[in-house]
């Protein structure tokens, strides 16, 4: 089972940038996919999930960040919009029976419950 994450960039503040994960070895559409991001303080903060159709988001994304689904494709996506200097981070995809909006891993984004992509940093400038 592997996640690979691409879409990182940088991007003055105001802008966008769009991420894809993409999953082999399992198909996407059976496992919630979840996003994460760990930023300057280092805490993992989950902020959007995509689960058999439903989307969640965090309020601190809600309005500017829109998760969604290509199953042929095997291919999480995420349209980032209006990125501030505080969406500064690396993002990462998890998938896994874990991603679920109570719970969060401490420390670094990884853990034994969920699988994990390599992360891709997103960087906005003020």
């Amino acid at each position: 089972v592997q996640l690979v994450e691409s879409g990182g960039g940088s991007v003055q503040a105001g802008g966008s940038l769009r991420l894809s994960c993409t999953a082999s070895g399992f198909i996407t559409d059976d496992s919630p996919m979840g996003l994460y991001r760990q930023g300057p303080r280092n805490e993992c903060e989950l902020f959007s999930i995509s689960s058999h159709g439903s989307t969640y988001y965090t309020d601190s994304v809600k309005g500017r960040f829109t998760i969604s689904q290509d199953n042929a494709k095997n291919t999480v996506y995420l349209q980032m919009n209006s990125l501030k200097p505080e969406d500064t981070a690396v993002y990462y995809c998890a998938a896994g029976p874990a991603v679920v909006p109570h719970y969060i891993p401490e420390g670094d984004c990884d853990d034994e419950y969920n699988y994990w992509g390599q992360g891709t940093q997103v960087t906005v400038s003020s």
